[in-house]
Order: structure tokens, then C-alpha cells, then sequence
């Protein structure tokens, strides 16, 4: 029996695209459902993902698997072509550290610094730049978070490349900056011209379109 796999995404949702993004750099076939969200969420979102009601969510042989890291090392574990973690298990923490880095204070505070003023939003960029600070000293001068290749702390990077960018257009304010980070403007540069990654991440213009017409704060 064939196996069966679906994601359940929404095309401005960074989470969902790096779903996506490591099947394709996996090589592994998976049928796609759009969600039209934010308000209108189908039934089997719901019933797939009960708890928390949100893309992305996994459907592998009817069994359902949701938030995006968790998906991520599900999909690892699962298909050992192209490996998105590194072999070592002290490397492998490591990796999971820097991921869970990359959504609790980055994008945090870029999101915290989009949804807010004055004080507030120069706080928040403050936050968000010392964390890229801390990505840069760790990426040192490797092209790639996954040494030769596109790896874990690289897809779950995307967001940076993607979608900071697009944030600091919509809303005013600039926290990636080349004279401050260059090594990760190198990075994202690397990461955007990857075959794989132009084919996943939606065009900067489109994803500052949706914002402006539905990021409300």
C-alpha cells in the first residue's frame, strides 16, 4: 500500500512553507491542502489539529502531526534521504537549540516590534537584534547553518530570509541590516538562491501585500 501524505498550509505562513520545503528537499511526494485563512478554517483542519486550530499539520497514513519543528524531526526521522539534522546527537541538539532559537526570540520580536510604537517597537528591535546577533556569531563564517547544504536550522531559517524582510518593508522599521550581520546576509542570500527555496518561498512583494491587508494589531 501506497504511503499517504498531505499538508494542510497556507501559502503566507512561514511555518507551513518550511514544511514544504524539507519534503522537497527530500525529494518526497505529498498532496497539498490550502487553507483559507485566516477566518475561514476547513473541517478537517479542525479535526486534524483540535488543540491549537492552526496549519501547518502533517497527514501521514490518516495520523495527524502539528506545530512546524515537531513536523520537521517527524519528517527526518521518517525519510533518511538528504538528512536535515546532523548524525552526531550532541550536533543534532544543537541544531534543535538554534531552531527553537530562530521562533522564541527572533521572530517574536520582529512580530512584537511590527505590532507596536515608539519605545515599545524600539525594545522590540533591540530584542530582535540581539538575537540575529547571537545567529551571526554562531553561523561564524560557514555559507550554510547545515555546513554544504541546506539543513535543519536552515529551513527552520527561511522565515528570516522570506519573511523579516517583508515585515521591516510593511511596517517601517529595519532590524537586519548588512553592516551589523553580515554574515547572515550572506547566509540568507545562499539560502534564497537555492533551487528548492525559490520554488517554496512566495515572491517578498506578495507576502507585503497580504500584511498590509490583513496584519492587525
Amino acid at each position: 500500500m501506497a504511503e499517504q501524505l498531505q499538508v494542510f498550509g497556507f501559502w503566507e505562513s512561514a511555518f507551513s512553507r518550511r514544511v514544504e520545503l524539507a519534503l522537497k528537499l527530500k525529494g518526497i511526494e505529498y498532496q497539498y491542502f490550502e487553507e483559507d485563512l485566516p477566518h475561514n478554517k476547513s473541517h478537517l483542519l479542525l479535526q486534524y489539529n483540535p488543540i491549537h486550530k492552526k496549519v501547518p499539520v502533517l497527514v501521514h497514513n490518516g495520523n495527524p502531526i502539528s506545530e512546524s519543528l515537531v513536523i520537521l524531526e517527524y519528517i527526518d526521522e521518517n525519510w533518511k534521504t538528504n538528512p536535515l539534522l546532523p548524525q552526531h546527537p550532541h550536533d543534532r541538539a544543537v541544531a534543535r537549540f538554534w531552531a527553537k532559537f530562530i521562533d522564541d526570540k527572533v521572530v517574536v520580536a520582529v512580530v512584537k516590534a511590527a505590532g507596536s510604537e515608539g519605545e515599545e517597537r524600539e525594545k522590540a528591535v533591540e530584542e530582535a537584534g540581539e538575537a540575529l546577533g547571537a545567529l551571526e556569531k554562531e553561523l561564524g563564517s560557514r555559507t550554510l547553518f547545515g555546513g554544504e547544504r541546506v539543513g535543519f536550522v536552515d529551513v527552520v531559517g527561511s522565515v528570516i530570509v522570506g519573511w523579516v524582510p517583508a515585515i521591516e518593508e510593511c511596517f517601517g522599521f529595519e532590524v537586519l541590516r548588512s553592516d551589523k550581520f553580515p554574515n547572515l546576509m550572506k547566509w540568507s542570500e545562499e539560502v534564497a538562491k537555492h533551487g528548492v527555496v525559490k520554488e517554496i518561498l512566495p515572491p517578498k512583494h506578495e507576502i507585503v501585500a497580504f500584511m498590509e491587508a490583513n496584519w492587525k494589531f
